[in-house]
């Protein structure tokens, strides 16, 4: 069930993945289908409803302007943000939407109003709780002429009823076969390699070698652009909560204090993990790692290993990105990486546990050892909730990343002063992850309907 790292780590735009990346990918499917069903041209209404998680936090994740840009052909990869920001309140401002199967292709206006786009907070489906359906509707007809509910379910992947497999790589067959963490051991011990090797031979698989190594290299780049952007930006973050951006001022802190001063590496590590989730929480470029609400811990641990390690290569981001890739194609196979299915357990501790195997695996540990370090990632995130601040990915999630990827070092290090022994396996603690997130309160998971999310005051 391994999900490839070019796909898992997907480049978009900010502040979710689950709520901004992938309403925008089911509309865009939503819009392609009608154009391939020749009904496009025939469309004079357009109707979306947005239900559970999607419907009780979207306008603080940007939901509706995502689907609005997603229906005039936005792309999360490669639109501008400013395409997407305030596309909802432009499109009922001017009475219309332009329709379209791609940026800059064939569209076609229909009259679009704000209660085209309604809510249903209350309404939780069954297969999961970030849904939405989208209608399309031709003439005065009152029966759509097409309509399709998918699901947003972590990541920036969307599914859709009726169908069987999502549209991942995850029902690709592979000669490396595994979904678990002992069936990954298993594979490297029989032949030899490390979990990195495996997940590269599985991507070879399916890509040439050069797109493999091309699209790894592009991922850590837009990771390090992300984190500059980030370190060198200030102000308010949008959403009227004022949060101030902090990165920005620490390090010009930093860079002021002297290499050899307690935990300078470790503080740098802190501002880059800031830097990701600001500019993540102000809808700017960012890659899902695994997702955007935890998009700083990866880059974070990543950028501290290249630049305070004096042995790191440019080798190492692949590596590292593989390892990575490996572990989170088991907690999505078998717990979840969404917020809104699994509670903040599923985002930030399934980040930590990738960050945690990926510092591991590039300091030379052992596929056990590797093990072992996710393992203490996820066992030490278990319960924890999802409870934004007015809906928004900024209170408690960007001080958050930055104390988990401290976390993830400290997981690594402490595998690696191990032999790979371990009393719990990585398996029990993603089963107790998902087993967890079940018996977790909904108002918990992404809602904002309990806990920080009610009883701090939003000014």
């Amino acid at each position: 069930m391994y999900v490839s790292a070019l796909e898992l780590f997907s480049i978009g735009i900010g502040p979710s993945s689950s709520h901004t990346v992938g309403p925008m990918r089911a509309a865009g499917s939503f819009v392609s289908g009608l154009a391939e069903g020749g009904i496009l041209g025939d469309v004079t209404r357009i109707e979306c409803t947005l239900y559970g998680s999607l419907a009780a936090t979207g306008v603080g994740h940007g939901t509706p302007d995502a689907v609005v840009a997603g229906l005039a052909g936005e792309r999360s990869e490669t639109c501008h943000p400013a395409a997407v920001h305030g596309a909802w309140a432009r499109a009922t401002e001017c009475g219309e939407l332009a329709l379209a199967a791609s940026s800059g292709g064939p569209s076609v206006s229909v009259p679009f109003r704000a209660s085209d786009l309604t809510f249903e907070p209350r309404t939780r489906m069954p297969e999961h709780p970030n849904a939405l359906t989208l209608r399309a509707y031709t003439a005065d007809d009152d029966v759509p002429a097409a309509e399709r509910t998918f699901f947003s379910i972590g990541g920036g992947f969307v599914a859709e009823r009726g169908v069987v497999s999502e549209p991942d790589s995850t029902a690709t067959a592979t000669r490396w076969p595994f979904s678990t963490a002992a069936e990954l051991l298993a594979l490297c011990a029989e032949h030899a390699l490390g979990v990195c090797d495996i997940a590269y031979r599985i991507e070879l698989e399916r890509r040439g070698e050069p797109d493999v190594i091309a699209g790894l290299d592009a991922i850590r780049n837009a990771m390090h652009d992300c984190v500059e952007r980030g370190l060198h930006s200030d102000g308010e973050l949008p959403g009227g909560l004022h949060v101030p951006r902090r990165a920005d001022a620490m390090r010009e802190q930093l860079e002021t204090m002297p290499p050899e001063s307690p935990d300078f590496a470790a503080e740098w590590m802190r501002a880059f993990a800031l830097a990701v989730n600001e500019e993540n929480a102000a809808g700017g470029r960012v890659v899902t790692a695994p997702t955007n609400g935890a998009a700083g811990i990866v880059p974070a641990v990543l950028e501290y290993h290249l630049r305070f390690n004096p042995r790191a290569t440019d080798a190492d981001a692949r590596r590292y990105l593989l390892t990575a890739a490996a572990i989170g194609s088991i907690l999505k196979a078998n717990a979840s990486i969404s917020g809104a299915e699994g509670g903040c357990q599923a985002e930030v501790g399934s980040a930590c546990a990738m960050a945690a195997a990926g510092l591991c695996a590039v300091l030379g540990g052992t596929p056990d050892q590797v093990e072992n370090a996710a393992e203490i990632a996820v066992e030490h995130h278990l319960g924890l909730t999802c409870d934004p601040v007015g809906g928004l990915v900024q209170i408690p999630c960007i001080e958050r990343n930055a104390i988990a990827s401290s976390t993830a070092v400290t997981a690594a290090r402490l595998a690696l002063h191990g032999d790979g022994r371990h009393l719990v396996p990585l398996d029990v603690a993603v089963e107790t992850m998902r087993q967890t997130g079940a018996d977790m309160s909904d108002r918990y998971k992404e809602t904002s309907a309990a806990g920080l999310a009610v009883n701090v005051i939003e000014c």
